[in-house]
């Protein structure tokens, strides 16, 4: 598939979001679950920056994509939530970007608490490391976006890290966690990455009202 794909920015806030009405996809996952790999894999380009030292970012990096042919759209890659080294900052961080990214608000009593997404969020990539599959913060990341009435991708990065057998194993442990479809990629090999364009066309085509 020929495209083109650029940074544009490293928003601090909603009001560095960009403004042009394209639809966006959000990637979200734990800080050392390979976003920025699998983003530059997805679109065959150096466009993300990885990092030696996960949980560092603490912007919302946004990469415009425009197959040829088609219409532009924007892959908003959120800070990453869940390591260690981040600490109660970076969660901090996590939910008040996150919040602000998705339209969310904070409940007196419940926390964080959906309201209406902005109109031009088709959806969200919930990446999981195949390796972990049942890990608790990942439940609740989950939880918390399927609260955004938005549709929800979950997506389980490096299954080339795994064995068959293992991967057997996870993909059972994946049905039980996530109740629904989970879709196995490598930023390494290339597996799963055809399915999750053709997942991601079906989204910016038909974006959440």
């Amino acid at each position: 598939m020929q495209l083109t794909a650029e940074f544009v920015v490293s928003a601090a806030s909603a009001a560095d979001f960009p403004k042009d009405g394209a639809p966006e996809v959000a990637v979200v996952g734990r800080s050392n679950v390979g976003k920025s790999s699998l983003i530059n894999a997805l679109v065959r380009r150096s466009v993300a920056r990885t990092s030696a030292a996960p949980g560092k970012t603490r912007l919302i990096n946004y990469y415009r994509v425009r197959p040829a042919g088609g219409p532009a759209w924007y892959l908003a890659d959120l800070p990453g939530y869940g390591y260690a080294r981040g600490g109660t900052g970076a969660r901090q961080t996590f939910e008040r970007m996150a919040g602000e990214y998705f339209g969310r608000h904070q409940g007196r009593k419940s926390g964080i608490s959906p309201r209406s997404p902005r109109r031009h969020l088709a959806g969200a990539l919930l990446l999981i490391d195949a390796r972990h599959p049942e890990l608790a913060q990942d439940a609740e990341a989950h939880a918390w976006l399927e609260a955004t009435a938005l549709p929800v991708v979950v997506v389980a990065a490096k299954i080339d890290k795994l064995t068959r057998a293992e991967r057997v194993r996870a993909g059972q442990q994946w049905e039980h966690s996530y109740d629904g479809p989970v879709l196995p990629v490598s930023a390494v090999t290339g597996e799963g990455l055809k399915e999750l364009w053709t997942l991601i066309d079906r989204l910016t085509r038909n974006p959440a009202p």
